[in-house]
């Protein structure tokens, strides 16, 4: 059976993918040693699209 991916792990995937092509092409496998690691805009969009995925889209509060 073929399961088919929501706009939001669609957006998820491919905000994944820009980051790692990051990582790639400056950093190795983390971008925990890059100079913009807690201003990154790349890793902030990522952080979000993870975020809508796991709640579609409802919003809310958003606590570590």
């Amino acid at each position: 059976m073929e399961t088919r991916l929501d706009q939001y792990e669609t957006e998820m995937l491919e905000r994944m993918e820009e980051m790692k092509s990051c990582q790639r092409d400056r950093l190795g496998e983390s971008c925990f040693n890059c100079e913009n690691f807690l201003e990154c805009q790349l890793r902030e969009r990522y952080v979000e699209a993870v975020y809508a995925s796991m709640n579609k889209g409802a919003g809310g509060g958003f606590e570590f």
